[in-house]
């Protein structure tokens, strides 16, 4: 999966893109599982996207919900066994 960041946030840990190949929406953030750091990627709506682009606090608080596990349903990837946790 071929990805491109359009806005990053070094405060809040996260980043904001699309899928090259799909043009799918997601934030991502962050997570490590003990071996490897790597980014979970959760789809969002182009509406959803936008919103999350012109209001940093609104993503930030989706990025909270992420990191709860509160949004897996969304996620792009689906973790294996192993999955890491927010860093």
């Amino acid at each position: 999966m071929k990805v491109h960041d359009d806005f990053f946030s070094h405060e809040d840990r996260y980043s904001l893109g699309r899928v090259e190949d799909t043009g799918q929406r997601f934030m991502s953030i962050p997570v490590s599982n003990g071996l490897v750091d790597y980014e979970e990627f959760y789809a969002l709506s182009r509406v959803e996207y936008e919103g999350m682009l012109a209001d940093p606090k609104e993503a930030a608080r989706f990025a909270e919900q992420c990191r709860r596990r509160e949004q897996d349903e969304r996620l792009i990837q689906k973790p294996g066994w192993n999955r890491g946790t927010p860093g």
